[in-house]
């Protein structure tokens, strides 16, 4: 063949490796210790999602995001658009656990907490119940289309098209109370933006749970295409022990490898059934892998029934698999670890001492400052006072720090709605001779008159006269 040809060849292998029609996966059922905690993760994180909507906290929904009303209630807590700066270290801190996981054991969060892979294994659970295990499985694929096949797959449609439109009503419902969004979904009587968004995420759910599947992980997460740059060859990783179960090939249970030149591994391929993903774990760390740990619960039972010692596939890092002294606690992981904890405490210690009350004070800038009839000199000011309490409540207002202030207002009792914004106009004034200095500091004292606790106090310039000296 020359050259040209060769050229041609690989652009037609190129070609079709991009454009193949994808082979459908049949991921084989696996038990072990493992399939056990993705089974609890699984079930902890759906259980948590589905369950949260329905729980009430003082006479409402525990937690609602109330777009219209711009409240966000979180259990006993109520947030608003200006505590916007809460969410903002939620999203740091995730992106940092996102860094410290990885760079400890690789793609954790892919294998264990993913929505994608929580809802696939539902689809899968449910697949199994109905179509059979992965042989079942395959081979009535294989059959043509007869009432059976129908009923089978029709059935299993149906289950999954009924969750995904519980999943999307439940999604809903953290914005729109459940209790009366479920009852006008039953009647048909939901609201247009309501009615898209449930279908919405039911279609999403139905489409990458139950068609989709590994497709998401391979080529629409972005995960898999940086988690290099967040790794290094003391990561956790779940790798196959060449050095032990090369060379491979199958044999008799008690005949002795060593004898006939093979390692431990004997050439199953149940690694490969088990992979959600399709890949082969022996063919080193691939993009692809989600990290599940499917494969070690699979070639540790087999490891087990051949009478060898288990690990041939299981969680190790690059540096352990080329001889080489690891080092799991590393400059990196302090790191990470050291501002995951500080942006946590800060997020925690910020909430747990945030009042719900803010005010802002703006002095009147037209005019520096103004004399009385009495020779005072008088400053104006506008407060803008906002109650982000989930109740009504009633302020005093104070003025301290600068010497013979006095406070001028229309009412000295200053009430305010939840969620409401006032602006209110203030006087201040001051006796010029007390003054030592053109401007001065004086403090603005917000309290509410039920409320002890809900207290804000703001900073403001005084500006008079030039003092005689």
């Amino acid at each position: 063949m020359n050259k040209a040809d060769s050229s041609a060849a690989v652009a037609d292998e190129v070609e079709q490796s991009l454009y193949a029609k994808r082979k459908k996966i049949y991921p084989r059922e696996v038990h072990g210790l493992f399939a056990w905690l993705r089974a609890a993760g699984v079930f902890i994180l759906l259980g948590l999602y589905y369950i949260i909507p329905w729980l009430q906290w003082d006479d409402r929904q525990m937690v609602l995001f109330d777009l219209p009303a711009r409240k966000f209630y979180i259990f006993g807590l109520v947030f608003w658009p200006q505590d916007f700066f809460y969410l903002t270290l939620m999203l740091v801190a995730a992106a940092l656990s996102l860094f410290f996981f990885t760079a400890l054991a690789g793609r954790l969060w892919c294998g264990y907490a993913c929505p994608q892979t929580v809802w696939t294994e539902v689809f899968l659970w449910v697949e199994r119940k109905i179509e059979g295990g992965r042989p079942q499985q395959m081979k009535l694929d294989k059959q043509p289309l007869n009432l059976r096949k129908f009923r089978i797959k029709a059935t299993k449609h149906f289950i999954w098209i009924a969750f995904s439109l519980w999943t999307g009503l439940t999604f809903v419902g953290y914005f729109s109370p459940i209790r009366e969004l479920a009852v006008d979904f039953i009647h048909w009587q939901t609201g247009p933006w309501e009615t898209f968004w449930i279908f919405f995420y039911a279609f999403a759910t139905y489409g990458n749970a139950g068609w989709l599947r590994e497709q998401v992980c391979t080529y629409m997460c972005p995960y898999a295409r940086f988690q290099s740059a967040m790794i290094d060859k003391d990561t956790l990783i779940i790798s196959y022990d060449a050095a032990r179960g090369e060379p491979r090939g199958s044999r008799k249970k008690n005949v002795d490898p060593r004898e006939q030149g093979l390692g431990d591994c004997i050439d199953c391929t149940i690694c490969v059934q088990v992979c959600p993903t399709g890949i082969d774990i022996r063919d080193g760390l691939q993009y692809q892998c989600i990290g599940c740990a499917a494969c070690i619960d699979a070639c540790d039972s087999v490891m087990e029934q051949m009478g060898y010692p288990k690990g041939l596939v299981r969680y190790t890092t690059e540096n352990t698999l080329e001889g080489k002294k690891t080092h799991l606690l590393r400059p990196r992981i302090i790191l990470y670890a050291f501002i995951l904890a500080s942006v946590i405490f800060g997020a925690a210690y910020s909430i747990y001492s945030r009042v719900p009350l803010a005010m802002d004070v703006i002095r009147d800038r037209n005019t520096l400052f103004r004399e009385t009839d009495d020779g005072l000199v008088e400053n104006v000011y506008n407060l803008k006072i906002m109650n982000m309490d989930d109740n009504h409540h009633t302020y005093s207002l104070s003025v301290t720090g600068l010497e013979g202030a006095e406070l001028l207002m229309d009412d000295f009792e200053i009430e305010v709605d939840s969620g409401e914004v006032i602006e209110l106009p203030v006087r201040v004034s001051v006796d010029p001779d007390t003054l030592d200095s053109r401007s001065a500091t004086l403090r603005f004292n917000l309290i509410a008159t039920d409320s002890d606790d809900l207290y804000a106090s703001e900073e403001a310039r005084f500006i008079g006269p030039m003092p005689v000296r």
